[in-house]
């Protein structure tokens, strides 16, 4: 089943029973948790394409909410795994996609943990690119406030960063939403 949600809109959220899996067919999405002091820290973005809500356990861990308009599929978390037990391809793409979000766990977790502010916006941007249709064009979907709580920074650092990159002409910011990289090798550097 498909479902459109406007900019915000919550899909689920956190505590709520893990009934569902979605896939993002257009739009953006973001998982996220408040914290006890009222922070809010992003998990992950989810893009067109990319399937979110697979979770163990009966509760869901996160928040999820569209970040524009969006147009999600939802199906059934029970059915899916009762047909990835008589599908060998479906088993192999959900084991897959597991294996893939928990690899950008753990890449998030090195960002956050063991970073600068520079090399962590060279991170997210890198990685925005390698997700995207262009390896040089980024069109972000977020905020800089949703970049900021993703890589766990103020949005003053992650607009000083941007600014500052785009100085050291690694980067051109040519509006709001998109940045085009201009040296690679350069945002690769702080990426190591």
């Amino acid at each position: 089943m498909s479902i459109r949600y406007a900019r915000n809109a919550e899909i689920y959220g956190e505590g709520e029973p893990v009934d569902n899996v979605y896939k993002v067919v257009s739009g953006a999405v973001r998982t996220y948790k408040l914290l006890s002091d009222g922070r809010r820290q992003i998990g992950e973005f989810h893009i067109a394409g990319d399937v979110f809500g697979l979770e163990v356990g009966s509760e869901r861990q996160f928040t999820a909410e569209a970040i524009a308009d969006a147009v999600v599929l939802v199906a059934k978390r029970s059915s899916l795994v009762a047909l990835a037990v008589s599908d060998a391809t479906l088993a192999s793409e959900l084991w897959t996609h597991t294996a893939r979000e928990l690899r950008r766990t753990q890449d998030h977790l090195l960002v956050l943990g063991r970073k600068r502010a520079q090399e962590r916006v060279a991170t997210f941007l890198l990685d925005m690119a390698g997700r995207g249709r262009s390896d040089i064009i980024v069109d972000l979907p977020m905020s800089r406030q949703d970049i900021a709580d993703y890589l766990g920074l103020t949005i003053e650092t992650v607009s000083r960063t941007l600014t500052r990159l785009e100085d050291d002409h690694a980067i051109e910011i040519p509006t709001s939403r998109r940045i085009v990289l201009r040296d690679k090798r350069a945002l690769g550097h702080l990426n190591n």
